[in-house]
This record gives C-alpha cells, structure tokens and sequence, in this order.
C-alpha cells in the first residue's frame, strides 16, 4: 500500500509542474485534464502527508523512551507514543478507503426515472412525494432538476416522472436509490382509518455522453406531437413534444417539457443512453457473482429497499437494517444519514472483499 502511495504523491507533485507549464496551460483540453487528475489525488495526498507526519512522532517517541528518562517525563512520552499508534491506525483505515477503486460514473450527473406501482392512486401520490423529496435534496447539494417526461395522477403525484439531475458527484449519492420504495399510511382517500401498503419503483442511472453508448441513429424513430399539461403559451400550440423510440430494445420515452423540439429530441436521447448504458451495466453486473452478494452500490430495480412507515414516523433501509425516526425530515430531504450510512457500509464491503483476496 506504501509503495503505491509514494507513487501517487510523486504523480501528484509531476502534476503540479505540468498544469504550470505555459506550454500546456495553451493547450486547455489537457490542462484541464491534469487539474482534474490532481484534484482527485489531493485528498490521498494529504492524507498520507498526515501519516508520514504522525509516524515521524510516533518514531521520536519511541527513540526518546530508549533513553534514561525521569518517571513524570517518560510517562508523559509514553501516553504521546500512544496516542501517536493509535492516531496511524485510524489513518491507515482511512487511507485504504482513499485508495478502493472508484466508481467511475460517480462524478456524473444522473437519470432518474419514479413510477407508481402497487397501490393505485396512493402509489401515484407517493412517486409525487419521492420525486418532491429528490428535488428538495437536490435544492440543499445545490444541484439542478431538468424534468424530461411527466404523466401526472388525477387523484395526485405522478403515475410515472423522468428528470435529471445535474450536479458534481450527484450519481455518488444518489445511486443507492435505485429499487422498490414501500410507504406505510392511512391514504386521504381512506374513510375507515386503515393502514395501506403502496409501492413506487425508482431508476437512478449516470448520465452519459455518446462514446459511452454504442447508439445507431437508423435504430431510432422519432415522432413528434403536440405537448399537453401545464407549460405555458406553447403548450397544445405547437408540435414541440417528441417521442423516441429504439427499436431494437422498444424503449419508448417522451419528451415535452421543453418549448423547443430540438431540446425535446436532446434531452430524448440523454435519457435513452443512459437506458442503454445501465441495460449493459445490468448485465455485467449479473456476470459477476461477488456484485450478486452485494446491492448496495447497484439497487436491483424488483429489490425492496427501504420502508416509509408514517404512523410511526420512521424510514428503514432494508439493505443495511437502519431505521431511523426522522421520518418528516427524510422526505423533506434530508438524505445525507441514511446515504451516508449506505455509504460506509460499501465501503466496509469492499475493503473486507479486498482483504479476503489477499
């Protein structure tokens, strides 16, 4: 691990001298290419910076204590040599984190597809009430929410909404929602005071760009209509909506919240990569049998993930056994815990895979 990081931090340092050079500050694709290669470094770097600096005392410690010492002094020596090995520890821990493999669409804006399922109108509503919580998440990361397509319920919420998010690192967070949300509560609808058990599907894929997807333009059907909904002075006026459909794999998506039709078939086509690309993902995950053992990172689209129990105000994480009574906050937003948690938990997961290989 030692050697690998000496590696890095001598990388870190080739770095610094070329993204200084005037002769590549002029060329600014590979400038910026550097700088972001340094940036992701950064954060080994200085942490390693820390280890080597705590084991210097932890080092001096200890050749201080081979001497003839009065008792006060070597006792005070001896609680810092202490203190200094259990100090590198901990940051030995957090450097092998550091240095697990990287997702590499983790920087990537995201795809997000919300459906109702189970539960008719009380599933609509609760795909509107995720896609609020999303949004209101987004809002607190400073992130933007683009809708795509959105097929509104009469009694409320949505029988399905597409939209993106754009945002450094949003696909690092928010990928762990993929998968079946249950909520738990008495639906306005309900007279006698029962308890309903609903479900809403959620999709959370990378957006990515088109030398990520193999995509045949000649595969695609493109049909234009007239928007219908709220929207404005252009809706129901002119042929802006766009429909998409692949014929290979007869994914259908449709497009209307823009005014313009070329904006439509953009966003059109963002959405049908992403698809593509997490079909492929899909399937290569499948093809590993330690990726079966562990979810977290990829939620299956069938798999329960979590539960919204409102009469008892909590949210529990199916993956990981955390409950959590914050219920109110949770889908006000406030998902950093329970991603954090998720988080860890991979982590933790990997490094111990990690440890089991060697």
């Amino acid at each position: 691990m030692f050697d690998r990081l000496e590696d890095i931090e001598k990388r870190y340092i080739d770095l610094s001298d070329k993204i200084n050079d005037p002769e590549i500050i002029a060329d600014n694709a590979t400038w910026r290419e550097l700088v972001k290669e340094q940036s992701e470094l950064a954060p080994i770097v200085e942490k390693y910076k820390e280890y080597t600096a705590c084991k210097q005392n932890a080092d001096e410690a200890r050749a201080i204590l081979e001497e003839n010492l009065e008792e006060d002094f070597r006792a005070l020596v001896k609680e810092e040599y202490a203190q200094s090995n259990a100090k590198l520890e901990v940051i030995k821990e957090e450097l092998k984190i550091l240095l697990l493999p990287k997702d590499p669409n983790d920087d990537k804006n995201v795809v997000v597809e919300i459906r109702g399922g189970a539960g008719g109108d009380e599933a609509n509503i609760f795909a509107g009430d995720l896609f609020r919580m999303y949004t209101r998440y987004a809002e607190r990361k400073g992130w933007k929410v683009d809708i795509v397509n959105a097929n509104e319920s009469e009694a409320g919420g949505y029988r399905e909404i597409s939209f993106m998010i754009n945002g450094k690192g949003a696909y690092s967070r928010l990928k762990y929602e993929s998968g079946v949300h249950r909520v738990q509560r008495i639906p306005s609808t309900e007279s006698g005071g029962r308890i309903h058990t609903s479900t809403a599907t959620v999709a959370v894929m990378p957006e990515v760009e088109a030398v990520d997807v193999k995509l045949n333009m000649n595969d695609c059907k493109f049909d234009v209509f007239r928007a219908s909904g709220n929207g404005g002075q252009c809706v129901n006026t002119t042929d802006s909506a766009v429909r998409l459909t692949h014929i290979p794999t007869g994914i259908v998506i449709s497009c209307q919240d823009e005014k313009s039709q070329l904006r439509n078939k953009e966003k059109a086509l963002k959405v049908l990569m992403s698809r593509l690309y997490d079909m492929e993902e899909e399937k290569r995950h499948a093809e590993i049998s330690a990726e079966r053992k562990s979810q977290i990172g990829r939620g299956n689209r069938n798999e329960r993930i979590r539960t919204y129990n409102y009469p008892q105000g909590r949210v529990t994480d199916h993956r990981i056994g955390l409950t959590l009574h914050k219920l109110d906050s949770i889908i006000d937003g406030d998902l950093d815990e329970l991603t954090d948690a998720l988080i860890t938990t991979e982590q933790a997961e990997k490094l111990k895979m990690g440890n089991e290989a060697v």
